[in-house]
């Protein structure tokens, strides 16, 4: 029975990895598959909390990743001294700004979003209408130049705005915060690499705050096997994730979202049909 139980944290771990990055929805899928295969002899005050923490491994794959562009300091190449890289400050002030808006609202009304929304009725609706947002965005954006290139070029209102996006993400899932922060950024003409990246980096304290507050509020009492299948999931969500964040970045240097406004679509019917049908 208990190699059932590794072999689902295992694959929860993949769903994660593959999810967290590709603007498809995380916790929308994650839902879907408890729905689907659940875990077994583990409590669901556990669950509750491992939907949330298990997105540390994927994070963590962004630090590893993007540490050159995240850690502020440093050696002066020159004098060989230590430096602070103030561009970097700079972008953490931003990432900081973006997050204030999810802070808020996450810490105020949390368990109140998860009781409302988190079913699968909530999920396939947002998969589809973000679907379609995507997929019309991308068209109404088509041949259009970008006015921000760079992530040094991100100012702090745009910066604050797609915080605002994440909001969205914030209360229903199956958005995806990915995918609300991408559909903002590009409505507010960010280039897509820009785009991605800022949205990789605005994880990092969004993830590693909810966390905390999830493991808080349940506390350490794990039962061994409750333990072991959440270091595996983040474990695995971990190498996963840097394999697809890898992916993503090289994809949409050629090609755009449009793709995964059609598979929301497609998997937002798919999850209203099948438990029509269950």
């Amino acid at each position: 029975m208990q190699i059932f139980e590794l072999l689902k944290a295992v694959l929860f771990g993949i769903v994660e990895g593959v999810t967290e990055w590709l603007p498809i929805s995380s916790t929308g899928h994650m839902i879907l598959l408890n729905e689907l295969i659940p875990f077994t002899g583990v409590s669901e005050n556990f669950y509750s909390m491992f939907e949330v923490v298990v997105q540390l491994g994927a994070i963590l794959a962004v630090v590893v990743l993007y540490w050159g562009k995240i850690w502020p300091f440093g050696r002066n190449a020159q004098t060989g001294k230590p430096c602070v890289k103030m561009p970097i400050i700079t972008l953490w002030i931003k990432i900081l700004i973006a997050c204030v808006p999810a802070a808020v609202i996450g810490l105020l009304f949390d368990e109140v979003f998860e009781r409302l929304f988190y079913n699968y009725v909530c999920v396939a609706i947002a998969l589809i209408v973000f679907g379609v947002a995507f997929i019309v965005i991308e068209t109404l954006h088509k041949g259009k130049k970008p006015r921000i290139r760079s992530l040094s070029r991100l100012d702090y209102t745009t910066a604050l705005l797609i915080g605002v996006f994440q909001v969205i993400a914030a209360i229903f899932p199956g958005t995806s915060r990915s995918g609300a922060t991408i559909v903002g950024a590009l409505l507010l003409g960010v280039s897509r690499k820009v785009a991605a990246e800022f949205t990789f980096f605005l994880a990092i304290p969004v993830m590693f705050g909810a966390s905390l507050l999830k493991l808080v509020k349940y506390g350490l009492a794990f039962t061994g096997m409750e333990l072991v299948i959440l270091l595996l999931s983040m474990a695995v969500a971990f190498v996963v994730s840097i394999v697809v964040i890898k992916f993503l970045m090289d994809y949409i240097k050629k090609h755009d979202f449009k793709v995964f406004g059609w598979y929301r679509i497609a998997l937002g019917a798919l999850v209203l049909i099948f438990f029509w049908l269950r």
